[in-house]
């Protein structure tokens, strides 16, 4: 494909404001009579509150009120962690807000805080997930609250078929099965039979979650102005926790400071809720020790994975259980789980079963590619063993198994045209994979991954201004770059250079419908609408120059801002002039706008192939990194300057929950709520990172293009579990891998 602007490498359209300073964040923004929050967490994972003592932060200067459950919850039931203003009679976890000091300054809220007395009546938690298979203390006793849940049915009223059932920690059990895979397992030349588990991982954004809340003119009306990855998802949620109409909610997205899927609105409900109780702006930034108790990491997963092959190494059978810890409320990681571990290799008998337990721990959300990373990591720990029990080269087993468009998911759906089998061919001549083997106590590690994708519809508006500048107004929120490739979209489309492109960020008042910024759905389902509203647009002009020069318009031709008369040097005129005509021409065809709209059929699935080496010191169980290789197929790099940096994002975060990252509990309660104590990697304990892309063009995505920035973060982890093998014949089981646990492993391998 020949192209003029779309392949080639552009810089971030906001990147000089955000390296300077200028750009606006939640937590810059000061409004007339702003108020400050400040939270008071729980320190208990379930406890009665027995009293609430307020005078003392009362009576400090600048406090204006101290607000609990009882003055904001309006006797509303939250069903998830989005719309959970204050705790009620109970607290579910540690880290649950229970009050809430409002005062004139940061400062003066932080301490009418720290003098808020509050009494708690301790009760009996479910700590971990072998406390919650047990039964014998049910985080929710009356059965957990739902969207449609009254307090009349919570205590005894008309209840659906779901809720009648007899209350249990284990939320839900989903099963995926194709085949027979019990009888193929007994069968199997060669079975792989393991446990893996994984702690939870928080986001750790730069930016903790932070918003500002303005009350309206009109009694139930509040403007909301966030950093998050969703504006329409903020709307609903900020409605449905307040009772309130979604048209009286306005969201205004800021910048983010990262999300990587945990910013969805988690305290937006709270900070509105004040405003318009105290009849004032209000604004709650985080600390990072609130922002890691509070908020929802990935989940904690433990999954027994049976794999059998026969002598050849086709695989014949896969069985899963999937333990999924969620914390207080639901997650859904299951279906995604089952998805992706199904769904690798070809095999025509498999059993994927997925348990999701609720705890007395805070609830859980997404982190990039939610679940995947996880479940990879017991799927390629396993395909690596069985490669080198059947002593087989481990790249050549998966690309022998590996699938291929109409090859089954594991949830039976086929996939489309996929380049899993290209990443898996790249990496195969890559020099880090042939020259392996040369040092002691050195390794190198494969493994593979990806992302089905997510899509949604999608609208966008495309007009063109007197001065020849082309705004694009849009209602998504740009996380990652997205908007830098639409503007070269539009370029693109109309000849015209991308510095003459603006982007307009709608809010949910003004802006085109967009799905959220996660998923890596927003480019696939954005392009589309921003293409058919540059195509109509591109027409527009065309018949205007048609008039103007008295042709017809198959003589036109667009390029660098002007519309010419084809063969005619000179013959020119600028498409500023041509929008002016449009508003100015009476009974002409009118101004030069269009509304594009997008609805995709199918996902751009996006795969890659990871290659990792490690240095082991067995004398300490240490392990560096030393180099990593991201093979991708993003199907058409609109941008390759940002796409290789989602890749080498993701793959430093894949690394990261590989050696570094886990939270640790002890008694339900957080131990490492902060960066002091959190560990992840600066950035000298980063090796080189390499990225390939490789264009296998997805026939759904826009030129081609596949989703981008979930596949680099879902096979690191097991490849340095697999390079760790390579180096030392330890097989790691759990993440992340602790330097104690592997010193003992090495030991017990040597014998000493």
């Amino acid at each position: 494909m020949t192209t003029t602007h779309l392949g080639k490498r552009r810089k971030i359209i906001d990147g000089l404001e955000k390296i300077t300073g200028q750009a606006q964040y939640p937590a810059d923004l000061n409004l007339p009579g702003l108020l400050h929050l400040r939270p008071v967490l729980s320190p208990y994972p379930h406890a009665r509150i027995a009293g609430v003592e307020k005078e003392a932060a009362l009576a400090l200067p600048g406090v204006v009120a101290v607000l609990t459950g009882a003055d904001l919850n309006g006797g509303r039931v939250a069903h998830s962690r989005s719309n959970m203003l204050l705790a009620g009679d109970e607290v579910k976890f540690a880290g649950q807000p229970v009050a809430v000091v409002v005062a004139e300054t940061e400062a003066q809220a932080a301490d009418g805080a720290a003098l808020l007395d509050i009494t708690y009546d301790p009760l009996d938690s479910v700590d971990d997930a072998t406390a919650a298979l047990d039964d014998a203390v049910l985080v929710w006793p009356d059965g957990m609250p739902r969207p449609d849940t009254s307090m009349a049915s919570l205590h005894g009223g008309s209840a659906s078929e779901e809720e009648q059932r007899a209350p249990s920690n284990l939320h839900q059990r989903q099963e995926f099965k194709r085949g027979d895979a019990g009888k193929a397992l007994a069968q199997a030349h060669t079975v792989i039979e393991r446990t893996f588990s994984t702690s939870r991982v928080h986001q750790s954004y730069l930016e903790p979650h932070a918003v500002v809340a303005q009350p309206g003119v009109k009694q139930g009306e509040v403007t909301v102005y966030t950093s998050t990855q969703g504006q329409y998802v903020v709307r609903s949620e900020v409605a449905g926790a307040l009772g309130l109409q979604e048209r009286d909610v306005h969201v205004v997205p800021l910048k983010v400071g990262g999300g990587f899927g945990a910013k969805y609105g988690l305290i937006d409900p709270l900070v509105a809720a004040v405003a318009l109780k105290l009849r004032r702006p209000a604004r709650l930034v985080l600390t990072r020790t609130e922002d890691m108790q509070t908020t929802t990491p990935t989940p904690e997963i433990e999954i027994r994975l049976r794999l059998g092959a026969d002598a050849e190494g086709n695989l014949v059978g896969l069985d899963v259980n999937a333990s999924i810890e969620n914390g207080t409320f639901v997650s859904g990681h299951a279906g995604i789980i089952a998805t992706m571990i199904g769904g690798m290799y070809s095999c025509e008998n498999v059993s994927i079963v997925g348990t999701e337990l609720l705890t007395n721990r805070p609830p859980v959300g997404a982190y990039r590619a939610p679940g995947v990373p996880q479940a990879l990591f017991a799927l390629e720990s396993g395909m690596d063993e069985l490669a080198r029990t059947l002593g087989k080269d481990p790249l050549e087993l998966r690309l022998q198994d590996a699938v291929q468009g109409g090859d089954l998911t594991g949830t039976g759906r086929p996939w489309p045209e996929i380049g899993l089998k290209a990443c898996l061919e790249r990496a195969q001549g890559h020099s880090l994979w042939k020259d392996r083997g040369q040092n002691l106590n050195e390794g190198v590690g494969l493994a593979a991954g990806g992302w089905p994708g997510a899509f949604s519809p999608a609208g966008a508006v495309c007009r063109v201004d007197t001065d020849g500048t082309v705004r694009l107004h849009v209602g998504s929120v740009d996380i990652s770059g997205v908007h830098s490739s639409m503007v070269l979209i539009a370029a693109e489309t109309l000849n015209v250079h991308p510095d003459s492109v603006e982007i307009v960020q709608g809010t949910t008042d003004s802006g085109p419908y967009a799905p959220n910024s996660g998923g890596s759905q927003v480019t696939i389902s954005l392009s589309g609408a921003v293409l058919d509203a540059t195509q109509q647009v591109r027409e527009q002009l065309l018949d205007l120059a048609a008039h103007h020069f008295e042709t017809h318009k198959d003589d036109i031709e667009l390029a660098e801002g002007h519309a010419s008369l084809k063969g005619v040097p000179g013959k020119t005129i600028a498409i500023g002039e041509l929008a002016r005509m449009g508003q100015k021409l009476p009974g002409g065809p009118g101004p030069v706008v269009a509304e594009g709209r997008a609805a995709l059929k199918a996902g751009a699935p996006g795969f890659m192939a990871q290659l990792v080496k490690v240095r082991v010191d067995p004398d300490t169980g240490h392990v560096t990194p030393l180099e990593a290789v991201t093979v991708q197929d993003v199907g058409f790099a609109l941008n390759p300057l940002l796409v290789e940096g989602q890749m080498h994002g993701g793959t430093a975060q894949a690394l990261s929950i590989g050696l570094y990252e886990g939270q640790v509990f002890a008694d339900g309660q957080l131990t490492n709520p902060n960066f002091m104590e959190y560990t992840f990697p600066r950035a000298d304990d980063l090796p080189p990172l390499e990225a390939v892309l490789v264009e296998h063009p997805s026939e759904h995505g826009p030129f081609g293009a596949r989703v981008v920035g979930e596949p680099p973060m879902t096979a690191g982890a097991a490849a340095i579990a697999n390079a760790i093998y390579d180096a030392v014949g330890v097989r790691v089981t759990a993440l992340p891998v602790k330097p104690e646990h592997l010193w003992k492993a090495i030991q017990d391998r040597q014998g000493t």
